[in-house]
């Protein structure tokens, strides 16, 4: 009798925290985040505060994955719908798609702001320097932000809820929470975030979205270096911010996105 007791009030007090899922999970992710950014939090923080950020992304990673995988299943049953294994899909094919994929928001989201107010273009431009910075947060950015805000904003936001419906909706929601804490670039980070969580919907897989995500930051990282090297034209805004790569940039992102199709549908044939 005590066992059922405690178990439907367990019931209970999941199923009154299942909708704060989401607002929980936001503020965990800003606390994470803003932990991790504190060594960079000064006008020159170096080569040692870029290592000091990166060992704590590692440990707020390794203790979101154990709040993914050992607290979460227990609290909300549905959560293991939603697999930590390594999804069985092509991981360089999912990479070569990322750069149309950014290219495509990039064009959205200049399509969205041109028809609120006159977007003025500039040349992208940046000293050696500002080269340096870029390649070097850019470690952070492609190998460790991607894990942990997918984990934060996707993962124990969405995976509490059982029905497909449900897990749109909180797609949204997350989405619009996502865009807000990019503040500068609220319509990119919003189509990101609802493109990443759409994509963990359907694969059952945080990785494809970590991924995904990775691969975005790596092309717009890539984007200073082809900018830098005068290989071809990079136009941008900074708010919100827009990179709007060349007509060859382009044609490479398909011709990369053409052969991660092949790629992605031969590893689903075997």
């Amino acid at each position: 009798m005590q066992d059922a007791e405690f178990h439907n009030d367990k019931d209970k007090a999941a199923g009154l925290l299942k909708p704060l899922m989401p607002l929980l999970a936001t503020a965990y992710g800003l606390a994470v985040i803003y932990v991790t950014a504190l060594p960079l939090d000064g006008e020159n923080p170096g080569v040692v505060g870029e290592m000091l950020t990166w060992l704590l992304s590692l440990a707020a990673i390794g203790l979101t994955l154990l709040l993914v995988h050992r607290v979460e299943p227990k609290v909300f049953p549905a959560a293991r719908q939603f697999s930590l294994r390594w999804p069985k899909v092509s991981i360089v094919g999912l990479l070569l798609l990322a750069p149309l994929l950014m290219v495509v928001k990039e064009y959205i989201v200049l399509g969205i702001t041109s028809q609120m107010h006159p977007v003025a273009l500039e040349p992208m431009s940046c000293t050696a320097a500002e080269l340096r910075e870029d390649l070097l947060s850019g470690v952070h950015a492609v190998l460790l932000a991607p894990v942990l805000e997918e984990l934060c904003f996707r993962q124990l936001a969405i995976s509490p809820f059982r029905r497909r419906g449900a897990q749109v909706a909180v797609c949204v929601l997350m989405a619009i929470l996502f865009g807000i804490l990019h503040v500068r670039n609220f319509p990119g980070a919003f189509i990101s975030g609802l493109f990443y969580g759409l994509v963990f919907v359907w694969s059952r897989s945080i990785w494809c979205s970590v991924v995904l995500h990775a691969g975005s930051n790596l092309s717009a990282t890539l984007l200073a270096v082809y900018s830098w090297l005068q290989l071809g034209d990079v136009q941008t805004t900074r708010l919100p911010v827009i990179f709007l790569p060349d007509a060859e940039f382009v044609v490479c992102s398909l011709a990369l996105a053409a052969v991660g199709l092949v790629l992605l549908m031969r590893k689903k044939k075997e």
